[in-house]
């Protein structure tokens, strides 16, 4: 309200600003408590708010702006702030920071609609004679503590066992172990046939 008279009173006046804005704003200061806010010494709070704000504002960039109310209240705490955790979430609102929510949900491929579909050549017949006659590949991930780690691998169908593996930080194409030097030899055509 102090803020709105101040933007308004070089044109309007304040008494007429209180007069108007009284009745139809419930709780509008009068002219009288006006002048009493704007002489008045500010309070203990809004000093703290003054000194805190930018402290907050400094230790949110120090941490790379993930830190929400409640790492922040803990760091502050433990910098030898006395702050609660209530306060600490309103003064993070004054400067105009917030903590990084998680996702809910894991994106791990992001399909193009328009792209072309890779073939299947096996037809869904997952069984194979003999070993070294039909190898399929897939990717996965893990989660870890600095991220998911990717894994592709290459299972040999007739023995069920991993014969090609490969761990990479990105989902890029150039991860899957389709390479030639991670192959055994004479394992050509079955890859070209299978993959």
């Amino acid at each position: 309200m102090i803020r709105y008279i101040d933007e308004h009173k070089d044109q309007f006046g304040v008494e007429a600003i209180c007069r108007v804005l009284r009745p139809a704003v419930r709780g509008f200061i009068t002219s009288r408590g006006y002048r009493a806010a704007k002489t008045r010494a500010p309070s203990a709070r809004s000093l703290k708010d003054e000194l805190l704000v930018p402290e907050i504002a400094r230790l949110h960039v120090e941490n790379y702006g993930v830190y929400g109310v409640r790492k922040m209240h803990a760091l502050m705490r433990r910098q030898g702030w006395e702050i609660g955790r209530d306060q600490t979430a309103r003064l993070m609102k004054l400067a105009d920071v917030r903590g990084v929510k998680r996702s809910k949900k894991v994106f791990t491929t992001k399909p193009d609609p328009a792209a072309v579909k890779p073939a299947d050549l096996v037809q869904r017949r997952f069984h194979a004679p003999a070993p070294r006659r039909l190898w399929v590949a897939d990717i996965t991930y893990v989660a870890t503590w600095s991220g998911f780690a990717y894994v592709a691998f290459v299972t040999d169908v007739y023995s069920r066992r991993i014969v090609g593996w490969n761990v990479a930080a990105t989902l890029k194409a150039d991860i899957l172990p389709c390479r030639r030097s991670t192959w055994p030899r004479g394992t050509q055509s079955a890859r070209a046939r299978s993959i």
